[in-house]
């Protein structure tokens, strides 16, 4: 129930855009409204956010930390409104005074804090983590700047600066008296005390001061805010050191100001370079001292406890190995500053920490220069180095028949730090994110290890959640399965199942059928508005959305798109359902081959959209600056959900769920969780193709395969990849000459050629599925009725349960 009447709601508009703005109703902006209706939910949920934090404190509760280097949460006003219940009595307000709440709602900057799926995932966990009423918290960098703001100037991928915080964020709250003091660099002295143990002490280091701007994390209408700590980097308030110091400090001290700038600065700064891999490294260390240093702090204020018993309060959940450095942070605090001795540091360590892996791709699985380590953080490697002496000696001494595998299972190895082994050897669980991500790792990648460590290995398959990618971002949709099973299934998402009951239901059907085409109105509009281009709504909207990587192969897609697109040019009267072809993604700025497969499919673009002779069935559009605010628009409109990454490489995916819950049917590869949504669904609702897993690996072990002979003896292959190495798609001939040699004389890496001719039959068989109306309604209500299970309801239920134990 509403807390306000619509017309309650108008005039407390009025009156703070009279008493915040100083303005009118008539005379106020779009941005005016937005930052007003901001206030309103503000001090709808600050007295909540504060009984949540008390509540925890007065039941002594056992919390959860979530560090991670990105929280890509998207634009926060519209889903607060949802979960504080105001979302509708709004809408119903901004029109009643003539304005459209999504024209308000776009006054937002989409938070600059993350980039794909690592991030949207564990915004996803935050909100379920409130919703589920559970105590835990994320903990994260306030970047200035977010990866980069894309657009494309003649195919070619642009970096801009994206400086989301240029305006005020109402939703931060800057919390300077718990700020923290990180150090770098400095020297370590060791000072041996009278009863034999040693003391540390570092002298010359470079202070940072690490401060915290919170931002409330809303449950779904349950009274509960949990907090997402974002910390930023400043200079120390006192500069009276710096000012005795010699003359000589001087430029060392100019480099450490605008390095302190930089720790803050841009999300994911470029690596290619030495200095850009330190700023990384830095970043990854302010992260986790802050935080740990503000959870012992809380810990001793709230809880009468010795420090030996912290992981009876606290658990700390490290979000890939970005944040690994908690380990000997942990380490560190607990005996340098809080007189532990190294076994007890160890025992509480091992039981606070707990490691989630996202990925088997070695590029991914981070690994530093052990002198980078030792000039930046020297004590820090020093306890490095001593868990990596001590790992190594049980091996030798308690597993001899791994002996021979020391060096690959070290943690200090051919002069790098490792550091998803440092991950595994100071944690107390280790999860991949889907079930065959997490054999993979358990029978192949980190095989050892889970020798060494069987009952720490688990899998919790990723999750989204519902709310934002269902009942937020499709209404309509929402509606409609609301008026069919109820409203349960929006706290209880596993209800959805009772959706199989009107696969067969004709006006259900209909009525699910009416709500897809006019979303797919809707994206059309904001194509033909961003693009210049029409689209046909009645065509099928074939999207592949997510970052731009070689093993996600939007190559494969493009290829196809080619293959279409000459079958027409040969035969102009094929009888082919109109496809529209919808891409969106951005590549890493460092990403040669990436940006070429972006220049590759505006190219494709330029020639397809404007061929009168194919008769407008087929259309291929880019939309550029992909972020979570797009990606609500293009999910409810998608038809088919492109999921084919190469088997093995992708550790679960979330944007195939997103799609299925929305109805859209999964083209994949039996890869990540398209695997758990096949047996799901069943093999009749979904469209599976090409290598498995498996034999993807045996492939990579012994060599690979011969990429020419596909070429040499596919007519289709051979003339597309023609068509790309003579220029008939670029504005030169020698346009696309890297991604032909790539395939053919790199020997086609991620077995796009292989996997093409499977492909292309499982789109045939999308083609004549579609002609089939009913039938495909029906496999479209029946993804969404599985799609309950891939709630991060379900996920977190697990995480709390299984590891955090809370």
């Amino acid at each position: 129930m509403n807390k306000y009447t619509k017309e309650a709601f108008v005039n407390l508009l009025e009156d703070k855009l009279t008493r915040k703005r100083r303005i009118h109703m008539e005379d106020a902006s779009d941005k005016d409204l937005y930052y007003v209706i901001a206030s309103i939910v503000k001090d709808e949920l600050t007295p909540k956010w504060l009984d949540t934090q008390e509540k925890y404190k007065s039941n002594e509760t056992r919390q959860v930390y979530y560090l991670s280097m990105e929280f890509l949460i998207g634009r926060l006003l519209e889903s607060n409104l949802l979960n504080c219940g105001l979302l509708d009595v709004c809408n119903e307000a901004l029109r009643e005074i003539g304005r459209d709440p999504e024209e308000i709602y776009k006054n937002e900057h989409d938070a600059g804090l993350g980039n794909g799926g690592l991030g949207r995932l564990a915004a996803c966990f935050l909100d379920s983590i409130a919703s589920l009423n559970l105590p835990g918290h994320g903990s994260g960098i306030r970047y200035r700047y977010g990866l980069f703001e894309q657009r494309i100037i003649h195919g070619n991928q642009i970096e801009l600066p994206d400086y989301w915080l240029k305006e005020e964020y109402p939703w931060e709250t800057r919390k300077t008296d718990e700020a923290i003091e990180v150090h770098f660099g400095g020297s370590v002295h060791m000072h041996k005390k009278s009863d034999g143990t040693l003391e540390f002490s570092y002298h010359n280091t470079d202070k940072v001061m690490a401060v915290p701007y919170d931002v409330p994390v809303v449950g779904y209408q349950n009274n509960v805010v949990n907090t997402l700590r974002l910390w930023s980097a400043e200079l120390p308030q006192d500069e009276s050191d710096f000012l005795s110091e010699p003359s000589s400090q001087y430029y060392h001290h100019l480099d450490h100001t605008h390095s302190v700038e930089q720790i803050s600065g841009f999300l994911y700064p470029d690596d290619s370079s030495f200095e850009g891999k330190e700023l990384r490294l830095k970043q990854q260390y302010f992260l986790v001292s802050a935080t740990i240093k503000g959870i012992i702090n809380k810990f001793k204020d709230e809880h009468n406890l010795p420090l030996t018993s912290l992981q009876e309060k606290v658990v700390i959940q490290i979000n890939d190995t970005h944040p690994s450095l908690a380990v000997p942070e942990l380490m560190r605090i607990l005996m340098d500053e809080e007189g532990l001795n190294w076994k007890q540091a160890w025992n509480v360590t091992t039981k606070v920490i707990a490691y989630t892996n996202h990925t088997t791709l070695s590029e991914a699985l981070e690994k530093w220069p052990v002198s980078m380590i030792q000039n930046l953080l020297p004590r820090i490697f020093m306890i490095i180095n001593e868990i990596n002496e001590r790992f190594c000696q049980g091996i030798w001494f308690d597993h001899p028949e791994l002996r021979d595998s020391i060096p690959e299972l070290a943690i200090i190895a051919d002069d790098q730090v490792h550091m998803a082994h440092l991950a595994i050897v100071g944690s107390f669980s280790v999860n991949g994110v889907a079930r065959l991500h997490t054999e993979i790792l358990k029978t192949k990648e980190m095989k050892n290890f889970y020798t060494l460590y069987p009952r720490r290995f688990n899998n919790k398959t990723n999750g989204i959640t519902h709310r934002r990618w269902l009942l937020q971002v499709n209404p309509c949709l929402s509606k409609a399965i609301t008026e069919a099973i109820g409203p349960q299934w929006v706290k209880q998402p596993n209800k959805l199942i009772s959706l199989l009951r009107y696969s067969n239901d004709r006006p259900f059907l209909e009525k699910i059928d009416q709500v897809k085409r006019e979303n797919k109105q809707v994206l059309a509009n904001l194509i033909h508005k961003q693009t210049g281009v029409t689209v046909d709504e009645e065509s099928i909207f074939d999207v592949q959305i997510k970052r731009l990587h070689e093993y996600k192969r939007q190559l494969l897609n493009i290829f196809h798109v080619i293959y279409l697109y000459n079958e027409l040019k040969e035969n102009p009267s094929l009888d082919l359902t109109p496809r529209t072809f919808i891409f969106a993604a951005k590549a890493a700025p460092s990403y040669h081959l990436a940006k070429e497969v972006i220049k590759l499919i505006h190219h494709v673009a330029s020639i397809v959209n404007f061929d009168k002779t194919v008769n407008g069935k087929l259309k291929v559009i880019f939309l550029e600056n992909y972020n979570v605010s797009l990606a609500e628009k293009i999910i409810p409109a998608a038809d088919i959900s492109e999921q084919i990454s190469t088997a093995s490489k992708e550790a679960s995916g979330t944007g195939n769920m997103k799609m299925m819950m929305n109805g859209a049917l999964t083209v994949g590869t039996l890869d990540g969780a398209n695997i758990e949504i096949k047996d799901l669904v069943g093999d009749d609702n979904i469209f599976i193709f090409g290598l498995k897993a498996d034999e993807v690996l045996n492939y990579y072990k012994n060599g690979g395969y011969v990429a020419k002979d596909i070429y040499n003896t596919d007519e289709r292959v051979r003339k597309i990849l023609d068509q790309l190495n003579y220029g008939e798609f670029g504005a030169h001939e020698i346009e696309f000459k890297d991604i032909f040699y790539n395939i053919l004389y790199h020997n086609d890496p991620y077995f796009v050629l292989k996997d093409f001719d499977p492909y292309i039959e499982s789109h045939e068989l999308i083609e004549r599925a579609y002609r089939h109306k009913k039938s495909w309604q029906k496999m479209s209500v029946t993804n969404i009725a599985y799609s309950g299970k891939f709630s991060s309801d379900r996920t977190i239920k697990e995480y709390a349960s299984e590891i955090w134990k809370i």
